[in-house]
């Protein structure tokens, strides 16, 4: 395999015209005893071929007991470094190493560990949405889903710093009454939904409950008729009697609710820019069926963790998902 292509990032060699990568890729799972995990904002042919598909915490806590011997992580990098730090024996691959985060982009590791230093005696929250190294000067990790719960859990007095989205520890900070110091980092897909735009699709059809991620700015949290993460919009829109949703997240979680709700309709919340009538993460979208079935098949790229970074980084994620156990999320 040494002369196999990944200089761009993912493995560069041609395939047949006439390949089915669905077929190829199931057979490849089997031989190599390998589990595929994806997120929820993966393209739908990717979701549907996942053993898994989930949220940051689901993905997590998927790849802590997995029994596989290789993890094919379909999202994006810090995903699959989360995998590689909580199962370091395990072949941890994912299909684009280019598929970065621009949420972790906004919180450098050497800036964020000289914002910790520069407050001492504060608790560090980090989201997941982060890098290995943030994490590694981290005292818990959070995802959307267990944010709220994980901040209440420690003492309403206690020093917090809060860290990269200023959106999401704003709309904490709202709910829960706390003053946590905030990094100011933001998700560019969150960042990009329109008002306006939205609050014309609400004329357009006005029985449509609008779902908000919490990383949205506060504008369009205030007009939500729901705020929860990937899973908590998932599960509301499976439950809700309504029949029709606006949605202010990656439009890819649409896959799985058009999925499990047939009979009702999902309209993506549009961004900013007038070209596009739904809102995609570039990064989470580099990855492709072809990319998947060249990874399983020369295992390539393999995501890798500094030793050291990995032993600091892996408390708070531990940490994350024994509070999360005691409180059954």
């Amino acid at each position: 395999m040494d002369n196999v292509d990944i200089s761009k990032g993912y493995v560069n060699v041609p395939v047949e015209d006439n390949i089915d990568f669905k077929t190829e890729i199931e057979k490849l799972k089997k031989e190599k005893n390998a589990v595929i995990l994806a997120h929820y904002y993966q393209s739908g042919d990717i979701q549907d071929i996942a053993d898994f598909i989930g949220d940051s915490l689901a993905l997590a806590q998927w790849a802590s007991k997995t029994d596989a011997d290789i993890i094919v992580l379909c999202g994006v990098h810090f995903m699959g470094e989360t995998a590689k730090i909580l199962c370091p024996d395990k072949k941890v691959l994912v299909p684009d190493m280019n598929a970065g985060c621009s949420l972790a982009d906004s919180c450098p590791a050497e800036e964020f560990s000289k914002f910790v230093k520069d407050n001492p005696g504060h608790t560090v929250i980090s989201y997941v949405n982060t890098s290995a190294a943030v994490k590694a000067v981290t005292d818990v990790v959070v995802t959307s889903t267990n944010a709220r719960q994980i901040v209440e859990s420690f003492p309403a007095e206690e020093k917090i710093i809060f860290g990269p989205d200023r959106n999401l520890g704003n709309y904490i900070n709202s709910i829960t009454g706390r003053n946590m110091k905030l990094w100011d980092g933001a998700c560019h897909v969150h960042e990009q939904f329109s008002l306006e735009k939205i609050v014309a699709l609400k004329k357009e059809h006005p029985e449509a409950l609008l779902l908000a991620h919490p990383e949205c700015k506060k504008v369009i949290l205030m007009l939500a008729d729901k705020v929860g993460s990937t899973a908590a919009l998932l599960k509301f829109a499976n439950e809700s009697t309504a029949k029709e949703f606006i949605v202010a997240t990656e439009s890819g979680i649409l896959h799985e609710m058009k999925k499990n709700n047939p009979d009702k309709v999902f309209i993506p919340a549009p961004p900013n820019d007038s070209t596009c009538a739904c809102n995609e993460c570039n990064f989470m979208r580099l990855n492709t069926m072809k990319k998947l079935y060249l990874t399983l098949k020369y295992e390539l790229p393999e995501i890798e963790v500094d030793k050291d970074i990995a032993e600091k980084a892996v408390l708070p994620i531990r940490k994350m998902l024994d509070i999360s156990a005691e409180l059954g999320l």
